[in-house]
């Protein structure tokens, strides 16, 4: 948990530097495609954050370590200043790495120093602190997130860590269903612990009675969509949805490669033979949305994830989150008639609900408030966690966005049904 405290701290940075060890100093520089950036730059960022946010307001005196900093590591916040070009990350080939592990070093000095006085009792700055370890863990994600897309565009597939555990064998067995019967619910984050801005404020939602799955949907029956020509059938997909299909030359999620008449996945671990009952990981919404009309099903709203999920948070947790010697998503266990399975890590769930604000929502004020409000346009809300999401961010409320084409996230996705077994469009073939 990223909490405001000197251990909080120090864990949280340590972890950064601990999950970027395993790339080298060519592999921190380089930024694959637009929406990735380098190790270096997520490295030096979240280290902008705490001096920006925490020690320039709140340290008399302070002096910046480098002002240029300033100006390269600043990512979206507009009313603190001008920034670098996103999509130029890349040819940031100074500061080197060694210089930006003494920016972090420099700066953690003078948090910890700061926390370690009179700002360890200070509300203000230690909401500021807890906020600064929560963005650097989604950092955390982000850059696995990277540098798999990064090792990905390599021919010769290198893997992050050759020593991370092998494919997983174990059969989850078929869907189980969860009936809920609807009505008036309350979601949203109820103001106990951390949360972010998006995630609030709670509020009430009517519901009609539906089913979820008990477990999300696995590479074996995703190939099955794949062998019944589920990437070419326009009657599946939303229009925008099958536009991007044909311009990109989708055929199967991303990062897997044909092996003949099989088919092998890239990992962190490296390139593995497909393991039918992991969950299926790197898909966009519009896949997902095209899966689940196959399957005659639909894709949940975020509101009936989250109502399922709240209760059973508790029992909900023991799914795989960030593992450094895992990194992968592994089966749901077996099912044994209690909860859903997999409503926590493993991989974001893609949900039917677009990235709105809540009613009554407001974002934080000053500069910190551009962190999420801004974004509420074009993204579809996942839930629930992956195997690279820090387990700090384990609560049912958290609402992560993207927008409907992306695939580089580690997300999957889990079905909903009416209570008559009918989702939407025409079932899967029975063949």
């Amino acid at each position: 948990m990223a909490q405001p405290t000197v251990e909080g701290f120090r864990e949280v940075r340590v972890r950064t530097e601990a999950l970027a060890a395993p790339l080298s100093a060519e592999d921190q520089v380089v930024q694959s495609m637009p929406d990735c950036s380098p190790t270096k730059w997520h490295r030096a960022h979240t280290t902008w954050f705490f001096e920006t946010f925490v020690l320039v307001p709140h340290v008399a005196g302070y002096q910046l370590v480098e002002p240029a900093y300033a100006y390269l590591f600043n990512s979206y916040y507009v009313t603190v200043g001008p920034r670098h070009t996103r999509t130029e990350r890349g040819m940031i080939t100074r500061p080197g790495g060694a210089e930006v592990a003494e920016y972090r070093r420099r700066v953690d000095d003078a948090v910890l120093d700061l926390l370690a006085g009179d700002g360890g009792d200070d509300p203000v700055v230690t909401t500021l602190v807890e906020l600064g370890l929560h963005h650097e863990e989604q950092h955390q994600e982000l850059l696995l997130m990277d540098a798999k897309h990064l090792l990905a565009q390599s021919p010769l597939l290198p893997a992050y860590d050759p020593d991370l555990a092998g494919p997983s064998t174990g059969d989850p067995g078929p869907d189980r269903w969860v009936d809920h019967p609807g009505g008036v619910v309350e979601i949203g984050h109820g103001g106990r612990g951390f949360a972010y801005d998006n995630e609030s404020p709670r509020h009430e939602v009517l519901l009609a009675p539906f089913e979820l799955a008990d477990r999300t949907v696995t590479c074996g029956e995703w190939r099955s969509f794949v062998d019944d020509g589920g990437y070419r059938r326009p009657e599946l997909w939303l229009s925008d949805g099958f536009a991007t299909v044909t311009e990109l030359g989708w055929e199967a999620p991303a990062y897997w490669h044909r092996d003949g008449a099989g088919w092998q996945v890239f990992t962190l671990g490296g390139l593995r033979p497909l393991a039918p009952h992991e969950p299926v990981v790197h898909i966009s919404y519009y896949e997902a949305d095209a899966y689940a009309r196959w399957a005659g099903l639909r894709l949940p709203t975020e509101a009936e994830w989250e109502t399922v999920t709240a209760p059973l948070a508790a029992e909900a947790v023991p799914g795989g989150f960030l593992d450094p010697s895992v990194l992968h998503p592994r089966p749901a266990g077996p099912a044994l008639g209690g909860p859903p399975r997999q409503l926590l890590g493993e991989v974001w769930e893609w949900t039917a609900s677009p990235y709105v604000a809540y009613p009554g929502f407001r974002p934080a004020a000053g500069a910190v408030g551009e962190y999420n409000g801004k974004f509420m346009v074009n993204q579809h809300v996942l839930r629930g966690g992956s195997c690279v999401t820090p387990l700090g961010h384990a609560r049912p409320t958290y609402r992560n966005f993207f927008p409907p084409a992306a695939r580089w996230a580690f997300a999957g996705l889990r079905l909903a049904r009416d209570p008559d077994g009918v989702g939407v469009g025409a079932p899967a073939p029975t063949n």
